[in-house]
């Protein structure tokens, strides 16, 4: 698409939500300097903007996935050894230090793949007034895909990031972006989100 066919937005009702950018999880995919430096560029733009940023990150508290029902996917992939890991005060599930969130940032912890479902997110987000969500997360098919589903469920406008977004198999990453995400979104680079901001 051509910047003329994405409308403008207003960064007072928008909100950049950078997903699983944390110490345990950049490193699964290849690019991940570049991706961080496009991140850290897009969240400083952002805020020169006056829009919300918020961090989505994932990790586990102690008993917090006991009581999950036999058929969670996600309580049989976190194993005893990965809840070591991906605890939620251990050093993997932090947001890594070259994005690091700033005060009045938004920031929440979920224990699912979505932004959405574990966390008070919407509700943090409509209080700000937000109806735009600007995507950017690892992995596109994990956290960016879930969430492109609910935001748009849930009514907001949803703009995905492509070049700040990554996976671990780049044909998964392609296929999203081209072929899954334009049903429900826009899909955009951050040289076309700068120009849509002014």
């Amino acid at each position: 698409m051509s910047f003329q066919e994405h409308a403008p937005i207003d960064p007072k009702h928008a909100a950049l939500v950078v997903m699983d950018y944390q110490n345990g999880i950049i490193p699964m995919v290849d690019n991940s300097e570049e991706l961080l430096s496009t991140a850290a560029n897009v969240i400083r733009s952002f805020r020169e903007h006056g829009g919300t940023v918020g961090y989505v990150r994932v990790g586990f508290a102690d008993g917090e996935l006991d009581n999950a029902p036999a058929t969670s996917g996600m309580a049989a992939n976190v194993t005893a050894e990965r809840a070591a890991i991906m605890h939620a005060d251990g050093p993997a599930t932090q947001i890594h230090d070259a994005i690091a969130p700033e005060p009045g940032d938004i920031v929440v912890r979920k224990q699912r793949v979505g932004a959405f479902s574990t966390t008070d997110l919407h509700e943090q987000l409509q209080a700000r007034g937000v109806d735009t969500l600007v995507l950017a997360g690892i992995s596109t098919s994990g956290c960016v895909h879930s969430t492109v589903l609910d935001a748009f469920d849930r009514d907001y406008r949803v703009i995905v990031l492509a070049d700040a977004c990554a996976d671990p198999d780049p044909d998964v990453h392609r296929f999203l972006l081209e072929r899954v995400f334009t049903k429900r979104g826009e899909v955009i680079e951050v040289r076309q989100l700068h120009h849509l901001l002014h």
